[in-house]
């Protein structure tokens, strides 16, 4: 998800003010997570693609976001079927899977991958260097714009520097295993890491303090709404409402009456 791949590009997408992307993003994420029925869910996914193609994502980046969640969403494959409770449509021994567990685990995944591709299509698209003036366009606090600003600055850091201990520990021949030895020496490792990412953080705290910092960050460039944007919104809110009829549908009487 932050790969800065993803926010370069020159699609339509791209071009659209952070500030409705951040906000469509949201709506969608909160109609996408609101469904209940594989029909719904299934339209969904096909909009995220949709919304993914049009941002120009390279489909192996995509990818390799998508495997890792659902390398997560397999294990609900193993146990819903075999723990919800309905109508029996497989039997292995004394497991019995049913119809509406297999339907459950279906629904959390196509919610999933059509939430994940919402994402990177309409938020992984915006550089970083905008968020900090995005959030604080709309009104988000200050500390919390600093904060998201900061966690994605210095995650990239951290991670350099475990990857520059494990590979001295590599150099110095260490093999993981399931012994003593291995826990401790991950136990010193994760120690150093956590008291060198303390030190860092005291010397950034002191060379933001010596720069008159005052806890918000400010940016040269000037959000403005055009028309090309209300276009681009018009065109994902629509498909959105569309959703919805399409979930009351599929709910059948039970969703006409609700």
């Amino acid at each position: 998800m932050t790969h800065t791949s993803f926010s370069s590009g020159h699609s339509l997408i791209h071009r659209t003010d952070p500030r409705v992307r951040l906000v469509l993003c949201l709506g969608l994420a909160m109609v996408m997570a609101g469904l209940n029925t594989l029909m719904g869910a299934s339209f969904a996914l096909l909009l995220s693609a949709c919304l993914a193609y049009s941002a120009g994502l390279p489909l192996r980046g995509v990818s390799q976001r998508l495997l890792l969640v659902n390398g997560f969403i397999a294990f609900l494959w193993i146990m819903l079927p075999f723990s919800a409770s309905g109508e029996t449509v497989l039997q292995m021994g004394p497991f019995q899977a049913t119809r509406e567990g297999i339907e459950l685990a279906g629904l959390i995944t196509l919610k999933s991958n059509s939430i994940l591709l919402c994402i990177m299509a309409l938020v992984a698209t915006i550089p970083m260097a905008d968020m900090g003036q995005t959030l604080a366009s709309l009104r988000v606090p200050d500390k919390f714009a600093v904060m998201f600003i900061l966690c994605y600055r210095y995650l990239h850091l951290i991670r350099e520097e475990y990857r520059r201990l494990a590979s001295a520990a590599r150099i110095r021949c260490f093999r993981p295993g399931t012994n003593r030895h291995t826990y401790r020496t991950y136990g010193y490792l994760l120690g150093m890491l956590l008291v060198g990412s303390y030190e860092r953080g005291r010397r950034v705290h002191q060379a933001m303090r010596l720069r008159a910092f005052q806890g918000r960050f400010y940016s040269l460039r000037r959000f403005v709404i055009r028309g090309r944007d209300l276009g681009v919104a018009l065109g994902i809110a629509l498909p959105a409402l569309a959703l919805i009829v399409v979930e009351i549908y599929a709910r059948g009487p039970a969703g006409l009456m609700g």
